[in-house]
Order: structure tokens, then sequence, then C-alpha cells
């Protein structure tokens, strides 16, 4: 016997036990040989991260389809994984090494401390698994796979080695986003944009030639004006012209900076000029590009001026005692000293013009917490634009498609304009480079130097394959008796100082003795989103040719947010692409953000992120899934609010107890039962409103409309089935037909069986737990069970019953509108009803008078005085109130209300319409406004609706 109440957090770890056992989830459980594949790879989430509202939504939307689609017979794998996440995990365990006072990572060295990394994984990574397991992802938990594991590390050092031999791979000098903290370039994924009330500093730069004339320039970052190159004005802005192609000279430096004519200087913004520093600004770079001007670098990595001994700060620079001053003054300061202590010179030189000023937003690593800066240095890239061509076409040519559709302009736009993408990573956790560098070797007239500055630069994918290619070049070129061998050096410090000291001496090939020359390895790691980017295939065993690869690749839909398009699911079209020659998959649905239930994007500093655990543990998995699901439109964020997720475990509630309903009077499943057969037409509606229902369900999730779905298996169970169906037979239950009651009964259990089918995929708890009570703990699990395949239809029987409903609403809404006391029963006065309708009428007599508190049924010829009158078919449906409702008093109250709405609509109308108020105010400000206005018109509405009523009655 089912317990009286439904206790989510009892159910569902034995519910969870129960799928572990049966097998529930591997790789093409319950499918048929032959059967259709249907693959999914989860988005892997950090190893570092805990389950938070976006992972709740993202793997809810997967759930369910995995769910459904398994239901329905396919072969279905979901793979899951977690990410390295190298960041992260690198500074999860500083900190720890930090918090307990052990010698920081370059104290204990780089294999010491990936080992650590490695046992703080063992031991305390990866918790989100569990948290997913308690949101009910049914993953093939089997195949977990981890982006630093023994057969990804070998897909991705293999890709890597590939793409740097057909030249897709290189090195370059380019401007990253530097993150001066943790000394490493970071992703943009991983810049925050922060808002701060700072300066803006207008400087007057002399233009040679011109005693006394100067270009004004304004800028947010001082500091950076010593590595200016040039100083931009646009084409057009005729109050420049005649200084175009002439100099300024850099105020503090001497330098001659050229004054150029490019676009990029709006004319519009402050003085029309700009100041041009390539080597420390994004645009400025491209500028410089355009001009062919010099990159001087001012910052070092921990963005501290430098500028003694800086070759390409000093170049052609005269010497001068205001060189040499700025030099003292300036070099080995921290940033944002120098910036204070810069402007303090330019004023003392009068060449402050003004200070305003200036909130502007600041780019911060979102790990670090400090200004990145944009740092020119040599990084590892790959030629995206060249890997982006046959990822754009497979989209244009419709192979792989974007859901909602708009999501392709945006894929699109960023595609046709991608930058060379950064993989390298001056970190330790991650893929280390599989690139190998040694001196250059001078070999002439039987003499050997080591050039230790001119690197050659190789890759291999193992350390044994490094060495022994490395050796054979050098055997090739030296054929002599003299043995030239390469080391491979732990570090590139240790091969530098052995390089160094035999650098300055020249060696005789004819010479026996051995010569030593090491080699290093490359120390940066790869960007955790080149391993991400091999998920659809490494995590199926390639490069080995396994049969999951051929399975299940290319796989069927990849859920994820927009947030990621560019970083992961671009990157994955790419190398799916290139490596496997076919798309990774053939449909991405994009979601939308879950947000507070007033609008705001949640965040920490607002103080409005939301636990998804915490909800869980109040609420039930099944509740949390089911409001995620049920606001999941397309194209549309989610407003999460407490109340939704409670009405829907008040839905859990509800059909927990019509299944106690069922239970006790003996409503089951009867493996002789035949829907055709059935007789009553109670049965025969119920039937057919099982077939529409499963039959909108599975064309919704077919289509990625999970809110539609989740609102029709709801309205569905809730309406039709717990407070139509199990209402409307009870006086057969309790009646003395016996076969009306055997049938009934049967009817009754297999509709609930198709309701719990067609709730499992977004409630698979509570269905999973009330179907074992259904067909016994040894039955197959719900999980596993067959999708309804229905076709039934009575749409005689069908339009009979709910016109039963629909006058029962109606008369229900207008009893409520007009205040009737619920206790108080009404007559009904049917006018103008064909035959079909008064047999309607006949035969639902006692239901209505039940259902809906009627006294008594005529059929008249009028509508009698004093009725509030409803439209039902044909007919008019008249409910005579004089006496039971005071029909004046009843009028002034409505026009009471109908005022106040009207006087609040004129309100917001006019706030609304204040073009200030749109502009201004937060998004989820005037959302919340638009709301209440849609609200107040819907009132409006009703109350006209009544006050008509009322109207007609008097």
């Amino acid at each position: 016997m089912l317990d009286k109440t439904y206790d989510a957090a009892s159910v569902e770890p034995k519910i969870r036990d129960k799928w572990e056992a049966a097998g529930a989830f591997r790789a093409g459980a319950g499918a048929e040989p032959g059967a259709e594949p249907f693959a999914i790879v989860i988005p892997p989430p950090n190893v570092t991260g805990s389950l938070h509202m976006g992972h709740a939504l993202n793997n809810t939307l997967q759930d369910v389809l995995v769910r459904f689609e398994r239901m329905r017979g396919k072969d279905v794998l979901w793979q899951p994984g977690m990410d390295h996440a190298g960041i992260a995990t690198q500074m999860v365990v500083e900190r720890q090494m930090m918090e307990r006072q052990e010698p920081d990572r370059r104290a204990i060295g780089r294999d010491a401390f990936v080992e650590k990394v490695w046992r703080w994984k063992g031991e305390s990574g990866g918790m989100i698994v569990n948290q997913l397991k308690r949101l009910g992802a049914s993953c093939d938990w089997s195949r977990e796979r981890f982006t630093m594991d023994e057969g990804l590390s070998r897909a991705v050092l293999k890709v890597f080695v590939r793409l740097y031999k057909e030249g897709l791979i290189y090195r370059d000098k380019r401007l990253v986003n530097w993150d001066p903290k943790l000394l490493t370039a970071i992703s943009d994924l991983e810049v925050q944009q922060v808002e701060v009330k700072g300066s803006l500093w207008h400087f007057r730069y002399p233009v040679e030639g011109e005693p006394g004339r100067f270009i004004n320039v304004a800028t947010t970052r001082p500091e950076t004006m010593l590595g200016d190159a040039a100083v931009a004005v646009h084409p057009d802005d005729e109050r420049y012209r005649d200084l175009v192609g002439r100099h300024a000279i850099l105020p503090l430096v001497g330098r001659r900076i050229p004054i150029v004519a490019d676009s990029y200087a709006d004319p519009e913004a402050g003085s029309g000029a700009v100041k041009i520093t390539p080597a420390h600004d994004f645009n400025d770079f491209e500028v410089g590009k355009r001009h062919a001007l010099p990159l001087v670098s001012v910052l070092d990595t921990e963005a501290n001026v430098v500028l003694r001994d800086n070759s390409e700060f000093l170049a052609g620079l005269p010497e001068s005692a205001e060189l040499s001053g700025t030099i003292d003054a300036l070099d080995g300061l921290d940033r944002f000293t120098a910036r204070e202590r810069i402007v303090a010179m330019m004023d003392a030189l009068g060449l402050l013009e003004k200070v305003e000023e200036h909130v502007h937003s600041v780019p911060h690593g979102d790990r670090g917490g400090v200004p990145i800066e944009p740092f020119l240095t040599d990084q590892w890239y790959v030629d995206a634009a060249t890997l982006a061509k046959p990822a754009i076409a497979t989209v244009r040519e419709g192979r792989t498609v974007f859901v909602p559709k708009n999501w392709e302009k945006t894929y699109f736009e960023w595609m046709e304009n991608i930058q060379p993408w950064c993989i390298s990573r001056q970190l330790w956790w991650g893929h280390r480079i599989p690139a190998w560098y040694m001196p250059a070797i001078q070999v002439a007239e039987g003499k050997i130097r080591v050039i230790p500055s001119d690197a050659v630069i190789s890759c291999f994918e193992t350390e044994h394959e490094a060495l022994a290619a490395l050796n054979e070049v050098l055997d090739r070129n030296l054929t002599s008796s003299r043995r030239v061998k390469i080391r491979l050096a732990s570090s590139a410090d240790e091969a530098r100082v052995h390089n160094q000291t035999i650098a300055s001496k020249i060696y005789t090939i004819s010479e026996t003795e051995e010569l030593f020359i090491y080699a290093w390895r490359d120390e940066d790691v790869l960007d955790t989103w080149f391993s991400s980017a091999l998920w659809p295939f490494s995590t199926l065993g390639w490069p080995d040719e396994t049969p999951e690869l051929a399975r299940y690749y290319p796989t069927s839909v990849l859920v994820t947010g927009f947030d990621i398009i560019f970083f992961w699911v671009a990157r994955m079209m790419m190398m799916g692409l290139h490596v496997m020659g076919e798309e990774p998959f053939h449909t991405v649905y994009i979601h939308a953000l879950v947000r507070d239930e007033h609008g705001a994007k949640m965040s920490k500093s607002k103080g409005n992120v939301v636990d998804p655990l915490q909800l869980i543990d109040e609420y039930g998995a099944d509740a949390l899934r089911f409001t995620l699901a049920a606001m999941a439109a397309q194209g549309r964020d989610i407003k999460l609010s407490t109340a939704r997720i409670a009405g829907y475990r008040n839905f859990a509630t509800k059909l927990w107890n019509a299944a106690r309903f069922c239970e006790m009077n003996e409503c089951r499943p009867r493996d002789e039962f035949d829907p055709p057969a059935a007789a009553e037409p109670l049965d025969r509606w119920i039937l057919t409103e099982a077939s529409r229902a499963s039959a909108r369900v599975t064309e919704a999730l077919v289509g990625y409309r999970f809110n539609e779905a989740a609102e029709a298996a709801y309205q569905f169970v809730w309406n039709t089935f717990c407070d139509w169906y199990l209402e409307l037979i009870k006086p057969i239950l309790n009646g003395n037909d016996d076969d009306a009651k055997t049938e009934v009964r049967a009817t009754a259990g297999h509709v609930l069986s198709v309701a719990l089918k067609l709730l499992h995929p977004f409630m698979p708890y509570v269905t999973e737990a009330l179907w074992e009570s259904l067909y016994g703990e040894d039955a197959r699990v719900l999980a596993l069970a067959a999708w309804p395949d229905v076709a039934y239809e009575d749409a005689d029987a069908a339009a009979d019953v709910n016109w039963l409903i629909d006058l029962v609403t109606q008369i229900r809404s207008a009893r409520s509108e007009m205040n009737v006391p619920p206790s108080a029963r009404i007559p009904m006065v049917m006018v103008g009803g064909s035959p079909v309708t008064h047999d309607r009428l006949s035969r639902h007599t006692a239901a209505l008078e039940r259902l809906a508190r009627i006294s008594e049924i005529r059929i008249g010829d009028a509508v009698p005085a004093g009725s509030a009158q409803l439209l039902i078919g044909e007919a008019t449906a008249a409910l005579p109130l004089a006496g039971i409702v005071d029909l004046s008093a009843e009028r002034i109250r409505l026009e009471k209300e109908l005022a106040k709405v009207g006087v609040e609509i004129a309100r917001l109308d006019k706030k609304l319409a204040n073009e200030n108020f749109v502009a201004r105010a937060p998004e989820e400000v005037v959302e919340a406004e638009r709301e209440k206005l849609a609200a107040y018109a819907e009132d409006r509405r009703r109350l006209e609706v009544a006050l008509r009523r009322v109207g007609e009655a008097a």
C-alpha cells in the first residue's frame, strides 16, 4: 500500500539504487538489436564545480530527451564526464597548500605539484557527479570520462601534433588577455567586465616642429603612454588634416611618433585624436598592423613597468636627461603606482589638460580578480579561420541546425570574423604542450657550434618519440665518428644552463668523446577548451577504432547555453569535421538563462543566487526538474520562482494521491485489457484523451519544445485524469454494475500507466516509485518501459464528455465571478439546444447536479429574468440568480474593482511610455512593470466578463 504522502527525500535514494541495480542507464539498455542510436555528450562540468542552476537546467533538458528516446526504443548513450578546469583546479590546490602553510608549487617543483593535484582530484574533485545523480541524470555512469584521463590525453596529443604538422597550429607573438596575478593568458570567457568609477586623463602631446602646438589625447590607463607608437585621427577630420603624416613628441620619453589617419579614431569622442599603443590594447594592435607601427611593450608579466634594458622601449631613443629621469622614476613600479606618478609628472610639465570622472568597464580575470592586461607574448595558436570554413558550411547547408534558429546568426557572425585561437596557458595543471625545443647547431668545415638563442621546434606525441627523432636529425647531419646526442632536460632552465656552457666553444666533428645537447619540452599547457573540443569523439575511444565510436558518432544533439557557442560548440564543430570528417552532432539546442523570480541575472554580488541542491532538499528533484522544463520556452529566459516549484511539488502530490485512489479502488493495469473493446463512454473518452496527450507530448519533445511537452503532460494528468476522470467514475465504482466496475478499473489502471510514462522524462523519481507500486518490485523499471504508442480515437465519446466538462467549468466560473455562495444550489435552464444537446443533458444530469451544484435542470424557450447566461455550443445555459445574489450590490462592487484596475493600468501605461524610464531602469525592473500591466489587463478582462454577466442577469 502506498504511503499516505509522498516523501521525496526518502524515495529518491531508493529509486537511484534501483536504477543502478537494473543497469537502466548503460548504453543501449533496453534497446533491441539494430535499434537507431541516439547519443548526447554532456557538457563536461569542471572537476572543481558544484551544481548551479545553469547545470540543473542544462542537465534536466538533456535527461528529458535521453529518457524519452530510451523509452522510444532507441539505442541511447548519454556520455558523462568532467573537465580538468586548468586554472580553477590549480587555484584550489594552491589555496589549499597556502592554508596548510606548505611550500608553494615552485618550491616543490612541477612533478610534485601535479601529483598533488591528482591526489586532490581523487579525494575531493568531482562532487558534482553525485549532485547530478541527485538531480536524476540518467547518464551511463560506467563510461565516465575525464579530459585528462589516459585515453583523452592521447587524443589531445595526437590532434595537436597532426594540426602542427598540417600548419594549423603555430607559435606567434600577439596580444592576449593576461592575468598579472595568475601569470597566464586566459580566454575571453574568463574575462569579466567590471564597471568602475575611474578617471579620464587628457594629455597634451607636443607637435614636432611647432612650438606651442599640441594634439590632445585622453586615456584611462596613463601608464601605457610609455608604449605609445602613434596618434590617430579620422581621415575626414578637418581639424587635423595638416598634421597627418607629421609627428608628435611623446612626453616623458622623447620618442617621435607619427600622426596617422585611421577610421578607428572617432571625431565625436573627446578631441577626436587617440593615442595608439599597439602592445597594450587590442584595438590599437590592429591599428598598428595597418600602419606598420612598432610594438613597444612596457609592462612585465606581473604588470610592473619595465623600461631599463628594455630594447623595444629604448629602440631609436636618443639619450636625454628627460628619458633617464623617466626611467629612474618609473622602472619597476607596479602599474597603478606608475599611473599616479605619470599623471603627476605630466601635470608638472603643464601637459595635463584636465581630469574627468569616468565610469567605465574594466576587464578583470574571473579567477584572479584583478584587471587583466592586453599583453604581447609568444603563445601557441590554432589557425581557426581555416578550420572554421567547413564548420560554417555545415550550418549554412543544414547538416547541423541550431534550435532556436536565430542562434545561427550569432554563430555565423563570430565564425566569419574569427581570430587565431590562443591555446597555450602558463600553468602546470593541464595537457602539457607536446613541443620540444633544441638549440640550433651550426656545422661548417668539420666544426660544430651550438647556438642556444636560436631554438628549433619539433612536435611529437611522446617523450620517447621526441628523443628518438631529435637524435635521428643529428645523425643525418653529423655523419662522422663523433657522437653528438640529445638529452631531454627536466626544465627549460636546466637546458639553457647546460647549453650555454657549451655554446662558447667550437667542437671538431672528428673528436670521439660524446657531446650532449639538451632539448626541453614546452612548459605551457593547453587551454582546457582544446581538449573539450574533441569531446564528442575522444570520449568514444578515438584515436582507437572502438565499437562505440562507430556506433554513436556523430552524436545526435547537443544541449548547451548560448555563452559557450564560440568557446565550445564552434570548436567541436571545427575539430569534429577536421579530425573525423563529419559533424559531431546534427542539432544544437541552445537554452536560455535561469534568472531570479524578478528577472534579474543571478550573481553572488546581488545575493540572489539560488542553490538547486537546497531546492531539491526542500521540494524534491522532480519539482525542480518539472519547473525548469515547463518554463524552458525556446528563446525565453526562465524566471525561477520557489512558488512555482512548490506548485509542481503539489503536482507530484496530486499524482501520488491519484495513484492511491486507484490502488484503494483496485484500479490496476490488466494484461487482458483491450482499449478498443471498452464500452463505457467515460472510458472511451479518457482513452482518446490519453492518446491525444501522448501525441502532443511526443510531437513537442521531438521539436525540442520542452515547455509545451511539459504543459501537455501536466494538463492531461492533473486536469483530465485526476480532476475529471477519477471524479466522474466515482459513481460507477460505488455502483452495482460489476461489468462497468471491471472495465473502469482496468481503464483507470491502464491510463495511469500512460500518465506515468508521459511524466517520467520530467519527473523520474515519483513516476518510478508509482510504477513499482503499480506493477510490483520485480517488474521492469519504468525507465526502460516502452513509450506510449497509442492511436485510440473515439471522437464522439470525447466530444460528449468534453461538452459536460466545458459546461461544468463555465458554471463554476460564473458562480465564482458573481459571488454565488459555494453551498448554494442553483437551477439551470437550457435554451435553444439541439436534440444532441438535450440528449447529453439528460444523460449527464446527475453529474451536473453533483459537480456544478445544480438544484434542477429544465428545458426552456426563453432566458428567465435575472439569469446569468452561458454559451455552450449552439445552446444557452441560463442560471436564474434572483434571490440568490444581490445583483445591484454585485454590480457596484465590480464597478469599483474595475475602476481601481483602470487607475493602475493608466499609471503603468504612462510609466512604460516614458522613454527615460525604459532606457535607464534595469531590464528586470522594466520587465516586472510590463508583467504587472499584463496582469492588470487580465484582471480587467475578468471583471468586465463578470460585470457583463450581472448586466445580463439584471
